[in-house]
């Protein structure tokens, strides 16, 4: 894959891409058409996801109207209560959330919203953005389901100066008011297949979906592009096992496309040997990792790798947020590769995420580096890597997927 390819390929997917969208149907459309392009036969694999229109969002403060964008599937209704701010997680700080519509510092995630239940919330406020940056922007976000459970608060996303704002002036009270119709959609994995010569799988993955601010060049076209790369390579050249390409629809909304795949191949999964995952690569700036949430010898041997071939990389072992985390919790060993730029170079889930951050030659140097490592995985007389997930990984995976909360 040549420099100019790989620019046209983010030229091409240059727009919002939200899990369930029209959008990202055509994304999905297009990556299979490029696979179609190198003479590769891939096809869409569908899954329902929950999807919301919001009707109307607003948010009143002692009277005054305060941009907001309304929580997808967190129903519709009003509630008007006094505003509190919490600041921690101790007990003390959570009494004061009853009764009260409670503004928190950032994602409302399971536990956090478990304890806003728990302690008698009646509505949430959240915030994004930078208060230092001169845009307003506000991301549209969603109240999962896995998270809600059915208990659903009314919530509405503000932007980071408003929030400052209704501190700072002593706001007493608030008023969230919410309108939206629910429904089922569908989202979409791509799906391609290189056949090896024996019936033992690697799958690479990567989503192609991003949040609602944000084109989504480094989160995650650059992986997806990278597996584009790495699909050009092999279709041109023989390897031992199966490679099976996967673009994961739905991450953004909690790696949706990923447990829908595991979930509709689960019978097939005893037939995969490895997980290779890509999301966050090529940036201009920052430092190349893998995440594995396998054996801690792979955390060595891709250090040794990097070595070797003169391509610095920082390895450890763990849970990555991405697409690789329901493989590994279905007993796929499984890694992602991603380069971390520093948070004042490259941002992601916001409108800078853009073209502007990339680096076409720096996609193709990452690129080859994985495609050596996936070669050296594809050709090995039997797959080097224990096909087993370590204890303190499966208890990493349970504090991530929200099974137990993280005491530490």
């Amino acid at each position: 894959m040549d420099l100019k390819t790989i620019e046209q390929y983010f030229l091409d997917t240059a727009y919002v891409r939200m899990g369930g969208s029209a959008e990202e149907l055509r994304c999905a459309e297009y990556l299979r058409d490029k696979c179609a392009d190198m003479g590769l036969t891939a096809h869409l694999e569908a899954f329902e996801v929950d999807m919301a229109t919001m009707k109307k969002a607003v948010l009143l403060a002692d009277g005054e109207e305060i941009p907001c964008k309304g929580y997808l599937l967190a129903g519709s209704g009003e509630v008007e209560a006094p505003l509190y701010y919490l600041t921690g997680s101790d007990r003390a700080s959570l009494t004061g959330c009853r009764g009260k519509i409670v503004m928190i510092d950032g994602y409302l995630g399971y536990w956090k919203y478990q304890d806003l239940l728990e302690y008698g919330a009646v509505g949430i406020i959240t915030y994004d953005g930078n208060a230092n940056y001169v845009d307003e922007d506000i991301d549209q976000r969603e109240l999962r389901p896995y998270v809600s459970n059915g208990n659903k608060l009314p919530a509405v996303n503000i932007n980071a100066k408003s929030a400052i704002r209704l501190i700072r002036d002593d706001i007493k009270i608030v008023k969230i008011t919410l309108e939206q119709e629910e429904y089922k959609g569908q989202s979409h994995n791509v799906v391609l297949d290189l056949p090896g010569e024996i019936d033992e799988w690697i799958v690479l993955s990567a989503h192609y979906d991003s949040t609602s601010l944000s084109q989504g060049a480094y989160d995650n076209m650059s992986g997806s592009v990278g597996l584009l790369g790495i699909a050009e390579k092999f279709a041109k050249e023989p390897h031992r096992r199966g490679l099976r390409f996967v673009w994961c629809g739905s991450e953004e909304r909690g790696l949706l496309g990923a447990k829908a795949y595991v979930a509709a191949h689960e019978e097939e999964l005893s037939k995969i040997v490895l997980n290779i995952n890509l999301d966050m690569i090529g940036c201009i700036m920052g430092r190349f990792i893998a995440c594995c949430t396998t054996e801690e010898k792979l955390v060595h041997y891709l250090q040794y790798l990097g070595n070797i071939h003169g391509f610095g990389i920082d390895c450890k072992d763990g849970v990555y947020s991405s697409d690789s985390t329901p493989f590994a919790d279905k007993g796929v060993p499984a890694l992602s590769f991603a380069r971390i730029a520093p948070q004042n170079t490259a941002t992601i889930h916001n409108s800078y995420d853009t073209i502007a951050v990339m680096k076409a030659a720096q996609m193709q140097k990452d690129i080859d580096f994985i495609n050596l490592f996936t070669d050296i995985m594809a050709n090995a007389v039997c797959c080097p890597v224990k096909r087993e997930i370590p204890q303190k990984m499966k208890d990493k995976l349970d504090v991530y997927l929200n099974r137990k909360r993280d005491e530490g």
